[in-house]
């Protein structure tokens, strides 16, 4: 559904350009983006690689599983369908862990991880679990301390101090993490009532 709106989205573009007689615009345009594309990826490559690197070498340094234990009393009591041994569990943290440190593109395979060993612990095998509900809630709402994907961007468009958002992200990413853990648990408290 989604390509039938961008298709229908570009050609109409295309057709009022032609009717407006700004198709050379337009061509601009589409060849300025894809250059500034190219040049924003190539950007974020040496960032999130240098990231990347820095998290394998906590996770073999043994600092994720320290951070691990950390989180673990906190993360655990969201997750009592979890077994506290449970692979999931280690998935679940990791996830965390790396979003808070704003490397999304490291925590996606993690999330997908903890999403199919949950889905392994999920009695009613066409319906989202709790814990499922919970974790992609957690997920989408994640709490950032190191915004590194906007610090990078900022630094490829020449910031003038590229990591003065770090406080505002982590309020920011606080009070909507808080959030989306009071409404899911408002929502599993009404769904348990109507039972």
């Amino acid at each position: 559904m989604v390509n039938y709106v961008w298709v229908l989205i570009t050609v109409v573009g295309i057709v009022f350009a032609l009717f407006n007689g700004t198709i050379q615009e337009v061509n601009q345009a589409v060849f300025q983006g894809a250059k500034d594309a190219v040049t924003l990826c190539i950007g974020l490559i040496s960032i999130l690689v240098f990231w990347l690197g820095m998290m394998r070498i906590a996770e073999e340094a043994g600092l994720l599983k320290a951070m691990a234990k950390l989180f673990k009393p906190i993360v655990k009591p969201l997750f009592p369908e979890v077994p506290a041994n449970h692979p999931a569990m280690g998935y679940i943290l990791s996830n965390i862990i790396a979003n808070m440190f704003g490397l999304g593109n490291a925590a996606t395979p993690l999330g997908l991880k903890a999403m199919e060993q949950l889905q392994d612990l999920n009695v009613q095998k066409d319906h989202a679990s709790r814990s499922m509900i919970t974790f992609l809630a957690i997920n989408t709402a994640s709490i950032t301390i190191l915004p590194t994907t906007v610090i990078a961007i900022r630094m490829n468009y020449h910031s003038a101090n590229p990591a003065e958002i770090v406080i505002p992200t982590l309020i920011t990413t606080v009070l909507s993490a808080l959030g989306a853990i009071l409404i899911d648990r408002y929502y599993y408290w009404r769904r348990s009532r109507r039972r």
